[in-house]
C-alpha cells in the first residue's frame, strides 16, 4: 500500500493502469469520500490513461495534520505527489473541493496540468458563516448525524432506491472520516474563493454539473467554463456525486475531452 511521508501527515495514494507512454490522468475526491469514490472512472479509463488517485489529508488512509487547512495546503499536497513519482504534467479531474484544488491549481500551476476536469464544484462553495457553522456541529457531534442530509444532498431518491449498495459505501467511508481532516477542509472551504481569478486560468477546461445538484447547481458551473480562456459546461442526470449516479455518460464525457483536438482547433 504506497504512502508519501511529508512532514505533517501521510498521504495514501494509489496508481492504476499501464506503465509507459501514456498521460498522466490524477483523481482528486469530494469532502467525507476516499480514492474508491472513482473506482468506476478507474475500470472504465485505466486503458487509455496512468491514473493517479490518493486519499486527500484526514481522509481514508492518509494522516490527519492538525486543523485548519487552506486550500493551498490541499493543492500542495497534489504537487508534493507529483514532484515524488517524477510526474511532470497531468490531466486532472476533482469534484466538489476536488474540484476547488483544480481550480488553485489551474491559477498557480497551471504548467503542471494538461486538461483540467471540474465536477460539482464552484468558484466559492457556501459561505464562510455556513462552514464554520458546520465544524461546530462535527466538533460536538461527530460525523455521524449528518449521513442522511449528506445521502439526500448527494444522490437523487431515484438511485438511492436503484443502487442502494454504492450509496451505502460511500456514505460508509463520509462517516469514517476523521474529525480533524473533514474540519480542516471545512476551514479550506470557509476561506476558498477564487470567483476574481478564473480568468487566469489557460488550460482548457470541462466544467461538469449534476443537474439536480442543490450543493453546486448548474449555473455555478457554466459560470466557471465562461470565466476561464477555453472553458466548457455539460451537465448529466443526478445530483452532487454525479460520476457515480451518470458513471457511463460521465465516463465517456471525460474521455472525449482529454483526448479531443487542442481547444480553438
Amino acid at each position: 500500500m504506497p504512502y508519501l511521508d511529508l512532514p505533517t501527515h501521510r498521504l495514501h495514494y494509489r496508481i492504476d493502469g499501464k506503465a509507459g507512454d501514456k498521460p498522466w490522468l490524477t483523481f482528486c475526491n469530494s469532502l467525507g469520500t476516499d480514492l474508491h469514490m472513482w473506482d468506476a472512472q478507474v475500470a472504465s479509463l485505466s486503458q487509455d490513461f496512468r491514473i493517479l488517485r490518493y486519499d486527500r489529508r484526514g481522509h481514508g488512509r492518509s494522516g490527519a495534520p492538525v486543523p485548519p487547512y487552506g486550500l493551498a495546503d490541499l493543492a500542495g499536497d497534489v504537487i508534493a505527489l507529483w514532484d515524488a513519482l517524477s510526474i511532470r504534467r497531468s490531466h486532472f479531474c476533482g469534484l466538489s473541493i476536488g474540484g476547488l484544488t483544480g481550480q488553485w491549481l489551474g491559477i498557480h500551476a497551471g504548467a503542471r496540468l494538461e486538461r483540467i476536469v471540474l465536477c460539482a464544484t464552484a468558484a466559492r462553495i457556501g459561505s464562510a458563516e455556513s462552514w464554520h457553522a458546520r465544524i461546530d456541529e462535527v466538533r460536538a457531534n461527530g460525523l455521524g448525524g449528518l449521513v442522511p442530509a449528506t445521502a439526500e444532498r448527494w444522490f437523487t431518491p431515484g438511485f438511492r432506491a436503484a443502487d442502494p449498495a454504492k450509496v451505502k459505501a460511500i456514505l460508509a467511508s463520509f462517516a469514517a472520516t476523521s474529525v480533524d481532516g473533514y474540519v480542516g477542509c471545512c476551514a479550506a472551504l470557509a476561506g476558498a474563493d477564487l470567483r476574481d481569478r478564473l480568468p487566469q486560468i489557460a488550460n482548457p477546461l470541462l466544467a461538469i454539473s449534476g443537474d439536480d445538484d442543490p450543493v453546486c447547481p448548474p449555473a455555478e458551473l457554466a459560470m466557471i467554463a465562461g470565466a476561464v480562456r477555453c472553458g466548457r459546461h455539460l451537465s448529466l442526470p443526478g445530483r452532487h456525486i454525479l460520476n457515480r449516479e451518470s458513471a457511463l455518460r460521465f465516463d465517456i464525457a471525460l474521455k472525449d475531452f482529454l483526448t479531443a483536438a487542442p481547444c480553438g482547433a
